[in-house]
Formats: C-alpha cells, structure tokens, sequence
C-alpha cells in the first residue's frame, strides 16, 4: 500500500492563517470567524419581501426567505434575480450543447412530464420564483423556472433514457455525471465521538462558479433549512445542507446510471421536500423513495445529530440500500456498492482502478484508515482538498483526485465523457459537525477545496476546443474558508 502523508489539523489551520491577514478570515481554536461583508443594496419595498434579505460574503451570496411557499418563492426570485437570470444562461447553453436539444425540448418535458407530479406546495413555490422574476423585469416564464429546477436530472438521466427508447440515429453519448467527493463519520473515527461531515461540488466549471448561494429558508411548514445551492433551484442540487432537526444532508452520484421513470415524481421535489420534512434517516429514506424517477441517482451520506447515527443511502431505480452505523463512517465518489444496484441500475465496472470513481474511493479509504480517531472539521477542510492519485500514486491535481481538477487531466475523464482538459471539477467545499448541526452551521469554500485559483481567458487560449462556452465561461477565483450560521446578517 503506498506510503500516506497525513498533516495534523493544526497545519491546515496554520495555512488558512496565513492567509487570513489578506481575506479578513480569523481561525481561532478551530472556529471560522467572519469578519468581510459586502452588503446587497436594499430591495424594493413590497410586503411579500418582508423578513428577506440578502448580502454577499467571501464568494458566496448569503440569502434568507421565509414565509409560505409562494412568499418564498417571491423573495427567492426577487432578491437572486441578477443570480438567476445569468445562471440560466449558463444551464441552457450546457443543456442543449451536451444533448443536441434545443431548450424548447426541456421546456416542454418540464411542463408535460414533471409538472403533473410536483407537490402543490412547490409548484406554488415555483411559480412564486417567476413571480419574483418577473416584478424584476427578467423574461423567465414558468415552464423555464421548472427545466431549469431539472437540469441536473433531465439532459443526464431522461435525454439518454429517451434516446433509446426512441432509438434515436446518431445520439450523442450521454453518461450520468460522476459528481462529488463527500464522507460522514462518527464514534471512534472522529475526535469528539461527534459526526463529522465534508463534501465538495464536482461539476462543469461554467455551472460551477455560478453554484455560490447559501440558502436559509425558514418555511412556513417543515423545519428549518440551512444549505448551499444553485440560484433559482429550490434543493440545493449538489446536496450539503441541515435541516433545524438535526438532520445532516449530502450526497455523490452514482456513476453511468441507467434508469428514468415518467411517471415519477422530479428529484429536485423529493430532495427539497426531504429537507424540509424529514427528522430522521428513515423519513429521509422514505420520502426520497415516494415516486422516484430515477432522476440524479445518488448515495445519499446523512447524519442524525440527536441520535448520532449516520447512514449511507445508495438509490437506485430498481433497487436502493440502506447502511446504518453509530461507530463508523462512509464516503462517497460516485461508485455504486450494492450489487443490485450495480447489475439492475449502473454499467459500472468496480474493478478500474484508473476510472477517476474507484481511484478516489481507493483514497478515500486510505486517508480514512489513517485518520481514525483524529477526524474533525479542519482536517475535513484538508481531505476534500486532496490532491494524490491513487492510480498514477502521485500528488498532482487530477481528474482521479479527491479535489478535481479536470482541466488539469490529459486523458479527460472517460466515466462521464469528458474529454481531455475538461473545464470542470471541484467548484466549491463545505463541512460541518455534530455541534455546528445543532446550530445550524457550516464552513464552505467558493472555488476550488485546495485554494487555486481558474482563470478562463488563459484556459480558452490554450484550449479553444472549449470555445462553445466562451461567451459564459468565466474566472472561479478560490475564496477564504468561511462559516455561515442560519439567520446571520450582515453587520451595518
């Protein structure tokens, strides 16, 4: 087995210190402490925007709704209206370059085949975020808010399910993504006994750099949610996030995924509604299960606070697994386990070693096996920044490093079609423990885990096989580690 260099966390803290001077960032005894906030300018003065508000913060754009479904969607699509207009922008270019659809498709699959089975609550609260849009002055209509709620479950999961069941001539080759890399442990792995939980968001950077909100909804039913996502999306979509009880939440999807069922009830519902609903691993388990579509399948990694319990929830289509434990820990890298799920739902192959999935789940059991009893919050900052290649067994950011690098990566990625030099990988991190759950908060980085930086005019030169996405594609400059609570504010 290859030799681990493991840092303690007190070098982690060392290194975010040293740039504190710079980021106005302070680490004390482990604790994130804010001290840079630019504030929003204030909104309009309509009644629905009431308790709402806004600012931006170290890369992020920190936002807070409250209400019932249709005030929050108001707030949602009023105050993230710049956000979401240009996020648009970003999903439909990908969407129709990747599937060779034109966007009127996605709208109508929208409006025909998920609407019909959104909750009523969020299909009012859907169309409270046209609403928004519209008092803004944004030309976003209903069943465009609605395609763009899917566009991590409709090009990646539907397109390819109806291309072959339309046998369709000359399709383009579509994988389900291979997003994330997350682990949550708990008992005598971590070194408070507490869960402990760390993700970073794997996707296309000219999506990614836009994935910068930190959501703080307080519903008029349900518990209270606290969790980063993607302007004009009502899950947070790359799944980190916790719920006032004590529900800890995140996810890595499972690779080339084969699977979708039109009757289904969307994924970004039942992910929302889960959220906001859900008070223990099984009521998580059971409403994820209520009418799934198969859209964005994932391993879902959760923890119960109160209890401290974590779990491991692999959903398939035709299958799904559930792995409980108080004294251990799981992770995530986009690999299926369980060999239902693995022969009914994936064409997977566990057994390559060079797939960027099973290189980093070679890692992650590594650095697990080596961090038992030390895991807290800074040393999951570090992990999900790593930066060693299980296959090439080497330090050198990659597409097969727990913190992704594709456009660092010569052979692309072939598990989910991307080619050589791929501007995606890592766009953002965040972590939490058992104590921060409880007071619903989390530390989170914009950018790369690992602190680089992307700077998409270089990038464009070198690889002008990328210039579809030059008029969108733009810098993800790496922001300071933060912590952000539910119901913070902005100081005056």
């Amino acid at each position: 087995m290859t030799l681990l260099r493991i840092r303690l966390p007190l070098a982690l803290v060392l290194v975010v210190c040293s740039c504190a001077v710079a980021t106005g960032l302070l680490l004390r005894a482990g604790r994130v402490l804010n001290t840079s906030v630019s504030a929003a300018p204030a909104a309009p003065n309509d009644g629905r925007l009431n308790g709402a508000y806004r600012f931006d913060q170290s890369g992020w754009v920190y936002v807070h709704l409250e209400g019932d479904p249709g005030t929050v969607g108001f707030q949602h699509g009023s105050l993230l209206a710049p956000e979401i207009e240009d996020a648009f922008q970003s999903v439909k270019l990908h969407a129709t370059h990747e599937t060779k659809r034109d966007w009127e498709f996605f709208r109508q699959a929208g409006r025909k085949m998920l609407w019909p089975h959104i909750d009523p609550e969020y299909q009012t609260e859907l169309q409270g975020i046209t609403d928004g849009l519209k008092s803004k002055g944004v030309a976003m209509d209903l069943d465009d808010v609605v395609a763009m709620n899917a566009f991590e479950e409709m090009p990646d999961y539907y397109v390819p399910w109806l291309n072959a069941r339309e046998k369709l001539a000359n399709a383009p080759h579509i994988n389900s993504p291979l997003n994330c890399s997350a682990f949550v442990a708990a008992g005598s792995w971590t070194k408070d006994h507490q869960i402990v939980m760390a993700h970073n968001n794997w996707t296309n950077y000219m999506n990614g750099e836009r994935w910068r909100i930190i959501f703080d909804i307080v519903p008029a039913h349900g518990f209270r949610i606290f969790m980063d996502g993607f302007p004009g999306v009502i899950a947070s979509d790359d799944d980190f996030g916790v719920n006032s009880e004590g529900l800890m939440v995140t996810e890595t999807t499972i690779s080339q995924f084969n699977g979708w069922d039109p009757d289904g009830k969307p994924e970004f519902v039942r992910a929302r509604k889960a959220m906001q609903y859900a008070g223990s691993i099984d009521d998580y388990v059971k409403i994820m299960l209520d009418g799934n579509n198969g859209g964005y399948a994932n391993d879902w990694l959760l923890g119960d606070r109160k209890t401290g319990e974590i779990a491991r929830f692999e959903l398939g289509l035709k299958h799904y697994r559930v792995w409980r434990s108080k004294d251990g820990y799981y992770v995530g890298s986009n690999f299926a386990s369980d060999p239902q799920v693995l022969v009914a739902d994936t064409s997977f192959d566990t057994k390559n070693r060079e797939s960027s999935p099973n290189a980093r789940h070679i890692r992650w059991e590594e650095l697990m096996a080596n961090s038992k009893g030390q895991l807290d919050v800074p040393l999951a900052q570090w992990l999900i920044s790593d930066h060693y290649d299980s296959f090439e067994k080497k330090d050198q950011p990659d597409a097969r490093t727990l913190c992704g690098h594709g456009d660092a990566a010569v052979n692309g990625i072939k598990d989910w079609d991307w080619q050589a030099y791929y501007p995606g990988g890592a766009v953002q991190g965040k972590a939490m423990d058992s104590s921060m759950a409880r007071n619903m908060t989390f530390v989170a980085r914009m950018g790369h885990p690992c602190g680089a930086d992307f700077h998409a005019k270089d990038f464009l030169a070198q690889h002008p096989e990328f210039s579809w996405q030059a008029p969108l594609l733009r810098d993800m400059i790496a922001g300071p580690w933060t912590q952000f609570r539910s119901g913070e504010r902005a100081p005056n």
